[in-house]
């Protein structure tokens, strides 16, 4: 075990990246390498070369064609490659496999990930969910990592009798699933505490907007640049940086716009072709606050010629979460970099917009936008409440858009934008 956890952490300079077109468009290959080359950068690896091949079906003992493993070897030695890294998720058997015939350290797709993942964790519930998901990647793949220990015969089945690799396997093997069981009960932990908190959310009325979408489509600009104009506060801000998971860690800020209109704005985990779905499992507690969002801002990179593709990624996580039917407002940002020119800011029909997230009035206008969704329950009443009564005028000032107020001999008239809920608790002091 010990071997393999040093090819996880070394900090890999070169890497060799190949990969397999099982029939595919080609476009779409091209596409996921040009994505594992940038997934290598975000992991601090220098790609030096893309070697792919066209397959109908991958070889189960090596991926690759048993020729083209040896075009790898051959490449990975002239370019001094510290590792070659594999476009899909290996197999144990394949990773062993070649590992063995390649010489050097092999990492695929979703190993990649889980890396930039445990590099990138801050808070403890995200260092928690990373650190599971790549100990269940792991355990199917300890007998590969302990082929070269020497192994004696042994019979009876008890530990005693197995020779030195065996017994180390198995321990690593059991350590790995106590340790697992230990972080499932943290999680649920956290989940809980997850709970308390959104019930206290919905208990203030404040509404929830989720930030979703593909990795680096810029939902942590939009965050920021939200922060910047209606917070105020530098040290409220989430990493902002042109790179694949930028940003890991779920934040939540509430977005203050006057007249108590506010909202609480979360910038989620980005989403990726071929995201591992130990990953979106591991990821549930995070990512189950989109499920209880009153909105999703579905931040698309419009100027990405790659974008529709990259919704429909979106999509289909989406659906895997349960979160296909929210309300949601399309946002099409970064206009101000596409190829041909885009009209900006500018709805595009009713739950869509062109924007650009460094532009004030963009911002204004995406803003304008979640308000008139999120506050659409909120109706407008007239209420005369007695003096004595005192609180309820308090409450409306504190949770309602006060539009008009004025102290009468009976009391205090107030004009407000309040939630329906509310028009019928306290409809005993209507005066319309």
């Amino acid at each position: 075990m010990e071997d393999h956890r040093k090819t996880e952490t070394i900090q890999y300079e070169r890497a060799l990246l190949a990969g397999v077109n099982l029939g595919n468009d080609e476009d779409e290959f091209l596409r996921s390498m040009e994505e594992l080359k940038n997934l290598a950068k975000a992991c601090n690896m220098e790609p030096v070369a893309v070697v792919t091949q066209h397959l109908d079906h991958t070889n189960k003992a090596l991926y690759l064609g048993t020729g083209k493993v040896q075009e790898v070897k051959e490449a990975a030695q002239v370019l001094a490659a510290d590792v070659v890294v594999f476009d899909n998720a290996l197999t144990p058997s394949q990773l062993s496999n070649l590992q063995r015939e390649l010489d050097k350290p092999v990492l695929d797709r979703t190993t990649l990930i889980l890396d930039i993942f445990a590099t990138r964790a801050r808070t403890r519930e995200a260092k928690l969910q990373v650190e599971s998901a790549r100990l269940k990647y792991l355990l199917p793949r300890l007998v590969g990592m302990h082929e070269a220990l020497t192994r004696q015969g042994g019979t009876s089945g008890s530990m005693s009798s197995r020779g030195a690799g065996e017994k180390k396997l198995e321990l690593d093997r059991r350590r790995i699933e106590k340790r697992i069981a230990q972080l499932g009960h943290e999680l649920k932990e956290v989940s809980a505490e997850r709970e308390v908190q959104r019930k206290k959310r919905q208990a203030a009325r404040i509404p929830f907007v989720a930030l979703v979408g593909y990795t680096n489509a810029g939902k942590s600009t939009i965050m920021n640049a939200m922060v910047d104009k209606y917070v105020g506060d530098e040290k409220k801000k989430v990493l902002e940086k042109d790179m694949l998971f930028a940003t890991l860690d779920t934040t939540v800020r509430q977005i203050c716009t006057g007249n108590n209109q506010d909202f609480l704005l979360s910038d989620t985990v980005g989403f990726i072709h071929n995201l591992p779905h130990g990953l979106v499992k591991a990821f549930h507690a995070t990512l189950e606050e989109i499920q209880n969002a009153d909105l999703l801002l579905q931040v698309v990179n419009v100027s990405d010629p790659h974008h529709k593709e990259q919704m429909q990624t979106t999509q289909e996580i989406l659906t895997e979460l349960h979160a296909a039917d929210l309300p949601m407002i399309t946002v099409y940002n970064q206009a101000d970099r596409c190829d041909q020119p885009v009209d900006y800011p500018k709805r595009a029909g009713e739950h869509k917009i062109f924007m650009c997230a460094k532009q004030e009035s963009s911002l204004e206008l995406l803003v304008q936008m979640i308000l008139e969704q999120v506050y659409e329950d909120y109706v407008q009443a007239q209420f005369l409440i007695p003096y004595a009564d005192g609180e309820v005028t308090s409450y409306f000032m504190e949770q309602a858009q006060v539009e008009e107020s004025a102290y009468e001999e009976n009391g205090t008239r107030i004009r407000v934008r309040c939630h329906k809920a509310d028009r019928e608790k306290f409809k005993k002091y209507l005066t319309d």
